[in-house]
């Protein structure tokens, strides 16, 4: 929905019911999930769905743009809580866990894949600046080395993520302390 104005309360309400049905849908590996099902779901008439999402690619689109602005707005919140390696780590552990997130979305996903929509370079853009945030932080504290980006970083997390086999969660979340570890590794610590 591209309008400028507000929704209404009832509008609001709907389109975040809808987002959530959609969301558990497509996480549980119901890619197939209707749109009728999906308005079931979300307790609305399918036509609302469709004042919402004018195709069932946008509600998908709008899924994943809003599981990866969450994952965006993290790292604010993990730097006022921890400091900069801490937020760091706890942030790569996120992007691990937002890989199998996209994993329970990918054939959903691949709906838009064929479509020249710009999602996919904007939540690789978002995430990437997400990185630069506390990968700045802790080189500025001297807790990380200060000669990686982010782009790097989540180049490198998509390879350790890509992992097709059986348990490859549990296996990349320990591959990522060990990237981790290498991130610390060099740091100049601020005397």
């Amino acid at each position: 929905m591209s309008s400028s104005r507000p929704l209404r309360a009832d509008a609001r309400r709907n389109r975040e019911a809808l987002l959530a049905a959609a969301r558990e849908a497509f996480l549980a590996g119901d890619a197939d999930a209707h749109v009728d099902e999906i308005a079931r779901r979300a307790g609305v008439a399918v036509g609302t769905l469709y004042r919402h999402f004018e195709t069932r690619e946008a509600l998908v689109e709008e899924v994943y743009r809003a599981e990866v602005d969450q994952l965006c707005a993290a790292p604010a919140e993990l730097l006022a809580r921890h400091g900069p390696d801490e937020a760091l780590r706890r942030f790569l552990l996120l992007l691990v866990e937002h890989a199998a997130v996209g994993r329970g979305m990918a054939a959903a996903l691949e709906s838009i894949m064929a479509t020249d929509s710009p999602i996919f370079e904007d939540a690789r853009a978002g995430m990437a600046r997400a990185l630069d945030q506390l990968l700045d932080a802790g080189a500025a504290a001297g807790t990380i080395r200060g000669d990686i980006g982010g782009r790097t970083v989540l180049r490198a997390l998509g390879g350790i993520c890509g992992m097709r086999t059986e348990g490859w969660q549990d296996e990349a979340v320990r591959i990522t302390a060990i990237f981790f570890d290498g991130l610390r590794f060099g740091a100049q610590k601020a005397g």
